[in-house]
């Protein structure tokens, strides 16, 4: 191969692509479609591929079932918690052994200018199926249909393995990013900054990336992994504006990071011209 070409993609799961997913993101499952007929077009040219999942249990502390106020309700999906909020009592943890832990979080996330915790509806939930009305089963975890089966021709057709990277099991934070937990927990290895892949990346010749949703887990991504690349590196990465959107409602955060990271010398392209 004349490049090293390494693609990320974040997050490509039935639970944010899928338009049956919990978290749907409108757009995705388009831009699933065109990433995977890049990959079947072009997978000869493509020296490596990660794919990031996010992997969650149903007790998480950005899941609702974590959170209650004093009539005994939990807070509805997309709401935001904030320091003040368990500070005063509006929403305290569902488990009291819980309670200072999280407040200390929340904490550590307004001094470190991260995303406040936002309720999300429960999705990527590890190994959980359910029945759809046409009673065929679902699991939001997965891989969304055509990325997997891409991936499969990829893996037989170039003798290779894809690299499969879960994120988000530890139930007490959060973790947009792939590389680092939004605060890592000192005694879990599991949220902290994740060198060995920087490493991987930092040695490919350029990383495309792909993936759901480019207003978070895909935003929070490559800021960190730049940050931990410097900046004679930022340039390596490309970003696929036609296979990433974002979730409804946060579109300036989209459009914010793609302002910022380009400045700093990330590069955008498209499916169709990137190979071209």
């Amino acid at each position: 191969m004349s490049k090293n070409i390494h693609l990320t993609i974040v997050d490509p799961q039935n639970d944010f692509c899928s338009p049956n997913g919990s978290l749907f993101v409108p757009g995705a499952d388009q831009d699933m479609a065109r990433l995977a007929t890049m990959i079947n077009k072009y997978g000869d040219k493509i020296s490596d591929i990660h794919v990031t999942l996010d992997s969650h249990r149903v007790v998480d502390i950005a899941h609702s079932i974590t959170h209650i106020n004093s009539n005994g309700e939990h807070p509805a999906p997309f709401t935001i918690i904030s320091v003040s909020d368990y500070e005063n009592g509006t929403w305290r943890c569902t488990n009291p052994a819980w309670q200072n832990r999280i407040l200390d979080y929340l904490r550590q996330l307004e001094t470190g200018g991260r995303y406040p915790l936002c309720v999300w509806p429960n999705h990527c939930v590890i190994a959980a199926t359910r029945k759809l009305n046409d009673g065929s089963e679902f699991c939001g975890h997965a891989v969304v249909l055509p990325v997997s089966e891409a991936l499969s021709k990829w893996e037989n057709d170039n003798f290779a393995i894809v690299d499969y990277i879960s994120k988000g099991s530890n139930v007490l934070v959060e973790c947009y990013s792939c590389v680092k937990a939004e605060v890592p927990d000192p005694g879990d290895p599991s949220t902290m900054l994740n060198t060995g892949f920087i490493e991987t990346l930092q040695n490919a010749d350029e990383v495309i990336v792909a993936g759901e949703a480019l207003s978070h887990c895909v935003a929070n991504s490559i800021r960190d992994i730049c940050e931990s690349f410097g900046p004679e590196h930022i340039k390596k990465i490309v970003l696929l504006t036609d296979c990433s959107s974002n979730v409804p409602g946060f579109e300036n955060l989209g459009t914010d990071f793609v302002r910022d990271m380009t400045a700093r010398g990330m590069q955008i392209s498209t499916s169709v011209d990137y190979f071209a």
